[in-house]
């Protein structure tokens, strides 16, 4: 599948198989997060891939709408460095928007959740200090009906609308 076509095809999918998914297979997946840029170089980014049932469980209680990722046979947790900057953030997107094209690109599923309770995170799966818990991402095979569609679901904004050359400008 060729980079436009992932990007443009790549869903989030809550419906997984209990199929294995390889160590080989989830190796390219988390290389390719791996391999996203960060400020400077800093490399902020930390990921705790998480396969035990009852850890799953317990990750789906510190999110407000995360009950279903113990359905996931692999949930990735992505940390960062914790002083407290919005490139940090941006570092995390990176990462995770590569993890998951990447997935897309193997027929795997995704699907970012957000952590609510980042101190009930640390202490399950013993984040250091100095580091806390930003975001989760299941990751699986999709159920039978959980692939992603062809065309977008939903419609998306005008180019006109969501890119303005040199100036805000409103369209119409």
């Amino acid at each position: 599948m060729d980079i436009l076509t992932a990007l443009r095809t790549k869903r989030d999918t809550r419906a997984y198989t209990d199929d294995h998914v390889d160590d080989e297979v989830l190796g390219r997946v988390l290389d390719a997060a791996r391999m996203a840029g960060s400020a400077k170089n800093k490399q902020p980014v930390r990921l705790v891939v998480v396969t035990d049932h009852d850890d799953k469980v317990a990750l789906s209680a510190t999110g407000d709408f995360a009950g279903w990722i113990p359905g996931a046979p692999i949930v990735i947790v992505a940390c960062h460095e914790s002083h407290g900057s919005v490139r940090l953030q941006f570092d995390v997107g990176r990462h995770l928007q590569n993890l998951m094209v990447a997935a897309h690109g193997e027929g795997l599923a995704t699907c970012p959740v957000t952590i609510h309770r980042i101190d009930d995170v640390a202490e399950l799966l013993g984040v250091p200090d100095g580091f806390e818990a930003s975001m989760i991402v299941t990751l699986g095979w999709p159920a039978p009906g959980g692939e992603a569609p062809a065309v977008i679901a939903g419609p998306r904004l005008n180019m006109g609308d969501y890119a303005m050359q040199g100036r805000w400008t409103t369209a119409g």
